[in-house]
């Protein structure tokens, strides 16, 4: 038996959630499918040790609701996993989102009808639903990157990945781990394992810049100021470059100032931790020499903290600018490798060459371990998309449309797939931004677009190819005026073995974003092409 619903919503993350309290009010017959057993999106899945947000709680944080905001108290200044996850269960509660949520449930195929300009969306466990519009509220980084190590298979002992934590945690008293790879999660996870673990060895392959979070107890004062200023505040976050106003972003550039008075500039960032520092100049990301200035201060920063010389030079990254990597912001990163119990092999030096029955082998030698832990990361920002069998006009799928790349007209819609959404999606700010301001922007967005469709009597709408060529094209210029591309990041899929190396965040920056999606709505939706009922 089908289902007939006005809009499939693919995630009961951050962004499922939201789209679907926002369509309710619209008076659409809406229902989410998620894979996992509760809502939560990527704060449900990763529960590694160690994990939390990386922009301050109160930014970090849904604005589209006052009474919610000023109901919910924030614990520290940057909320742990546990926290932020209470946080979206306090959301579905309060809203009562779980009676449109159907979990434990993946969506295999989704299958545009032209003869009916409506979707077929079919499930793994054989459901098939009719729908007007498909929002894929997928996540950005909710698809683990699978490890494919030689050997990995023979190892005896237990595996992890960072990104599909045990959600009844992991003791690993008395044992010898290895984690393998350094970024966002290894860098939060490595200094709690280290607490527990007999022996920890870290293999890096790529050594990540890294801040200090200087976390703590939320002030009081600083709720208090942030409330009294509520709506200024939430309105500037969402005119601000990147979402979030903390980082307290600098007019001034790096190199027209001289180097006491730059230094002190960076000095005073550090002490205050997190972002602050990448926004420190306003050149860092497009001038090499401004940029050279940060790292060496980063760098020094490492020497400073890590006693063994040796181990520190190993740490420090060399390979590419400062911040063109996702920044990660720490609690001890770097102190832990001045513990006893804990060791760095630089796979640079000595690369991994098979993992066997009993451990870790590197050219440089063996390791045995009990545990090996994976920390390497995620298919971004088209994994979880790849996935499902995505099919529009003439039966074209969506893999094939993203063959050389992902392109989307305003990182919203796929030309040739009508009424199919990507909320965040590639060529939006997305993973350069606070994702809870982006998320909230698009869906807005949407629910202003299904509101002008019902009031206009349309059936269809979809990007115009044209519009969808000039958008990447735009997307890949704004990137090549930065220092972004030089990395071989994630951004640019370069973590993942045959992804194709495209940048994919729009970094001409959220409010510039914003200002143009407002007018390509107040221009009757530019650049798309609507079609009515017929």
């Amino acid at each position: 038996m089908t289902k007939t619903l006005d809009a499939v919503i693919i995630g009961a993350g951050i962004s499922g959630m939201y789209m679907l309290h926002r369509m309710r009010g619209l008076g659409l017959n809406a229902r989410v499918y998620e894979a996992g057993a509760d809502v939560g999106g990527t704060w449900y899945w990763n529960r590694y040790p160690g994990a939390r947000v990386d922009i301050e709680s109160q930014e970090y944080s849904y604005s589209f609701s006052e009474e919610l905001e000023r109901e919910w108290k924030w614990t520290e200044r940057y909320a742990a996993q546990p926290e932020i996850l209470a946080y979206l269960n306090h959301v579905a509660d309060r809203f009562d989102l779980r009676r449109d949520i159907q979990f434990d449930t993946r969506i295999a195929s989704a299958a545009f009808d032209e003869a009916t300009g409506r979707w077929t969306v079919k499930t793994e466990g054989g459901e098939t639903i009719d729908a007007k519009f498909v929002v894929a509220a997928t996540g950005c980084l909710s698809v683990p990157n699978e490890p494919k190590f030689q050997g990995q298979d023979r190892f005896k002992g237990p595996t992890y990945h960072t990104g599909r934590w045990p959600h009844e945690g992991v003791d690993f008293t008395g044992k010898r781990v290895a984690v393998i790879g350094t970024g966002s999660s290894a860098i939060q996870s490595i200094p709690q394992i280290a607490k527990q673990a007999d022996k920890v060895i870290v293999f890096q392959r790529t050594p990540n810049y890294s801040v200090p979070a200087h976390n703590g107890p939320i002030k009081p004062e600083v709720v208090e100021a942030w409330l009294a200023n509520r709506d200024q505040n939430r309105q500037e976050q969402r005119l601000s470059p990147a979402g979030f106003l903390s980082s307290n972003a600098n007019e001034a550039l790096a190199t027209q100032l001289g180097d006491n008075e730059r230094r002190q500039v960076l000095e005073d960032r550090w002490a205050v931790g997190g972002f602050t520092i990448g926004a420190a100049f306003a050149d860092i990301s497009v001038d090499p020499v401004a940029n050279a200035m940060v790292a060496e201060f980063a760098a020094e920063k490492i020497r400073e903290i890590v006693k063994d010389p040796k181990t520190a030079e190993k740490l420090v990254p060399r390979d590419y600018p400062f911040g063109t990597k996702r920044l990660c912001v720490d609690t001890g990163y770097y102190e832990v490798f001045n513990r006893d119990n804990v060791e760095l092999i630089d796979l640079k030096e000595t690369p991994l060459s098979t993992i066997t029955e009993t451990g870790v082998t590197t050219t440089g030698g063996d390791f045995e371990v009990d545990a090996i832990v994976f920390a390497i990361g995620f298919d971004a920002m088209t994994g979880a998309l790849s996935r499902i069998d995505i099919s529009g006009r003439g039966g074209q799928t969506l893999k094939d449309a993203w063959a050389e790349g992902p392109k989307t007209y305003l990182g919203l819609m796929v030309a040739g797939f009508p009424n199919f959404f990507t909320v965040t999606g590639p060529g939006s700010p997305s993973v350069l931004s606070n994702m809870i301001v982006s998320i909230e922007q698009h869906v807005d967005w949407l629910s202003d677009l299904f509101a002008f469709m019902g009031m206009y009597g349309l059936a269809t709408i979809e990007a115009a190819p044209e519009s969808q060529t000039a958008w990447v094209e735009h997307v890949n210029e704004a990137a090549s005026k930065t220092l972004y591309p030089v990395a071989n990041s994630w951004y640019l899929g370069a973590n993942v073995p045959g992804k194709p190396r495209v940048f994919m965040p729009y970094i001409g920056g959220v409010g510039a974003y914003r200002t143009l999606c407002d007018a390509v709505a107040a221009n009757g939706y530019m650049g798309f092409k609507l079609r009515p009922a017929a």
